[in-house]
């Protein structure tokens, strides 16, 4: 009987310790299945049972995979347009108030998501579209020579002021309204951009591609932010964002072909 009950003990602590491992273990699997706050064991969970995941765990995942996608390709979505004002060396048909107003309604965007504390897939290409924002209007700036003194006053305005509200060191009352604001500040960034180009029905040295992935990661940045729950300012501000962008990209398609014939009658003059 003593034999039989040893065995049993031994037995029922192998199992007990082969339990324990198994937990540990999967323990370290589902931590290894989670990256950059992506977490992966859904999913595969139901892949590995041959399942296809359900909705309500699928969807999450999609949203932080594309929001993360968004973040990188915001490191380049700027560049085309850069490249193209250095490339001609004009800022022909570009609305300077338009990149100035942008580079303000993204600093109170950056500021207010880091100090909400929202995911960094929510939105982690606000800090890089800012970098690049503020390059291209130092290039307009460049090629816009001389510059006015309310340009300068802008400039200087903004560099004093923007240290203070992305260090989020300002009145949360204020902030939200000056959250608020950013979407009629980014309404208003595009409204004479959209207006300069309908009324010379020419988008001059605007980037198709820039206005492309714009348009784009907007789209996407609408699904991101229901899916993180974002304060309905935040989907407003993207809403917004595909509204505008969509018609400078629908501009610079509808007055590609006859801008292309203006240039073809000048060069004829020219011969």
């Amino acid at each position: 009987m003593v034999s039989q009950t040893q065995s049993h003990i031994s037995h029922f602590t192998q199992i007990s310790i082969f339990d324990n491992l198994r937990q540990r273990s999967g323990g370290e699997i589902e931590s290894e299945m989670s990256f950059l706050g992506i977490d992966f064991s859904c999913a595969l969970g139901s892949l590995r049972h041959g399942q296809f995941p359900e909705k309500d765990c699928l969807l999450p995942l999609i949203s932080k995979l594309i929001g993360y996608a968004l973040v990188a390709a915001s490191t380049t979505v700027k560049l085309p347009q850069i490249m193209k004002i250095l490339k001609n060396g004009s800022v022909r048909g570009l609305s300077v108030v338009s990149f100035e107003l942008e580079v303000v309604g993204y600093t109170i965007a950056l500021a207010y998501c880091f100090n909400k504390g929202l995911p960094f897939s929510a939105y982690g290409e606000l800090a890089f579209l800012l970098i690049q924002a503020i390059i291209l209007v130092a290039v307009i700036y460049y090629f816009s020579q001389p510059l006015g003194l309310t340009t300068w006053i802008r400039a200087l305005l903004y560099c004093a002021v923007a240290p203070t509200i992305l260090a989020g060191q300002i009145d949360p009352v204020l902030f939200e309204a000056l959250y608020a604001s950013q979407h009629a500040i980014f309404l208003c960034a595009r409204i004479p951009q959209i207006w300069k180009n309908f009324s010379s029905k020419s988008t001059g040295e605007l980037s198709f591609l820039t206005c492309l992935m714009n348009f784009g990661g907007s789209i996407a940045r609408v699904f991101t932010s229901l899916q993180e729950n974002a304060p309905q300012s935040v989907v407003l501000g993207s809403v917004i964002g595909m509204a505008t962008n969509g018609t400078l990209l629908s501009q610079i398609i509808l007055y590609k072909k006859p801008e292309e014939a203006i240039k073809q009658q000048q060069q004829k003059k020219r011969e």
